[in-house]
């Protein structure tokens, strides 16, 4: 845990943290909007505005938010997410709203878990990278179960009764 954090109170220590994500999200989306910029002026411009860009960029900016936002939630998958959204040019203010979301996730994991987390996944690395990854594998595998077990009940339960749970009736 950084020096900075110890001591700090709960709300303060969210807070200082809220500002430097947001702070270090803006500016990864406004650099990769100044690239955009740059380039729309150089011979890649008609490449950048022609009909299969702008349709994906579309695809991005409609359903990017909820990317943006979710983003938060990983390690190194945040800054691409971030840059790629100024570099599609997704608009200012829904970007900024996905990423306020996402802001304050991180804001609250870390400074509860975070820090936590990754000082153990670093003492675990020190003694043995191997087992850093086994427990890594071990956490990605458990959650991928949970993931198919919900989706085998819910496609389940979607399905409705089938004709043999039905209950059978006799004539009389």
């Amino acid at each position: 845990m950084p020096s900075w954090f110890d001591g700090l109170p709960f709300g303060i220590a969210v807070a200082a943290l809220f500002v430097i994500v947001l702070l270090r999200a803006q500016g990864t989306y406004w650099i990769g909007r100044g690239v955009v910029a740059g380039a729309l002026r150089t011979r890649l411009a008609d490449k950048l505005t022609g009909p299969r860009t702008t349709r994906a960029i579309g695809l991005l900016n409609k359903w990017g938010p909820p990317v943006v936002t979710v983003s938060f939630l990983t390690v190194g998958f945040q800054t691409v997410v971030n840059a790629a959204a100024g570099l599609t040019r997704m608009p200012w203010l829904r970007y900024t709203i996905a990423m306020v979301i996402g802001c304050v996730m991180w804001a609250f994991i870390y400074a509860t878990i975070g820090f936590a987390a990754f000082d153990a996944a670093v003492a675990l690395a020190a003694h043995s990278p191997w087992l850093l990854a086994a427990v890594l594998l071990l956490i990605v595998a458990v959650i991928v179960a949970i993931v198919l077990v919900r989706r085998r009940r819910r496609s389940a339960s979607a399905a409705g009764p089938s004709a043999q749970d039905a209950p059978t009736r006799r004539p009389v």
